[in-house]
């Protein structure tokens, strides 16, 4: 008997609390790596939790059927990825990512059919090596903002450029990879965040106020 999108997503909300703590032991390993990217701290520890959510609802609905459904979630912006064995499922992992108030958009890109053979699972993971070293070698991107996932060849990027061009050579740098089958790009461009011992000298210098000459007089110069 087939499960109903309604009776899977009411069973995921019931894994949602007892897994909070899990995600926030998570979360706090990946601080240092998000005080590095053009995001804020608080942005990619929003986005680790709502991935860690997802996630756990959709194992918590059906493990079997979502086993191999990846969760990446970029500034509220979130990446399914992977197979399911129906279309049911396909439809109701969407529907469980929506669920939640920190997610902004859900790109679908999950496909259905059998899983993934442990030579095409080890293949993928190639290939998004790869990219990762490329992306990592060339100076004008900076890699530390690209998510990258790869599924049977299909390669999605995820996470911020700092311009139309960076996002473009990103892109440009996946598709020469061999084995590649087609590269999807959801980055989005952003030009990175003023540092916060930055910000009141961004506005120019402060104004200098002289006082009235009878405060001159006092002061003893």
């Amino acid at each position: 008997m087939r499960t109903s999108i309604a009776t899977l997503a009411a069973l995921a909300a019931c894994a949602a609390t007892s897994g909070c703590v899990t995600a926030a032991l998570g979360t706090a390993a990946s601080v240092g790596v998000y005080a590095a990217q053009d995001r804020t701290i608080g942005q990619g520890i929003d986005d680790a939790n709502a991935s860690n959510q997802v996630k756990m609802r959709l194992l918590a609905a059906d493990r079997a059927a979502f086993q191999e459904v990846d969760v990446e979630v970029a500034n509220g912006n979130l990446l399914l990825s992977g197979v399911t064995p129906t279309e049911e499922h396909r439809q109701a992992a969407e529907t469980i990512a929506r669920s939640l108030p920190l997610v902004q958009n859900v790109y679908n890109e999950i496909f259905v059919g059998p899983h993934s053979s442990m030579m095409r699972s080890a293949q993928d993971e190639f290939i998004t090596a790869q990219i990762r070293a490329r992306l990592a070698a060339s100076r004008s991107v900076r890699a530390i903002n690209v998510n990258i996932e790869t599924f049977q060849g299909n390669v999605y990027l995820m996470g911020t450029a700092r311009s139309e061009e960076e996002l473009r050579r990103a892109a440009e740098i996946a598709s020469v990879v061999g084995g590649v089958q087609r590269v999807v790009s959801f980055m989005q461009v952003h030009a990175p965040p003023v540092p916060y011992y930055a910000q009141n000298s961004a506005s120019g210098p402060a104004p200098i106020e002289r006082p009235a000459n009878d405060d001159l007089m006092g002061s003893g110069y």
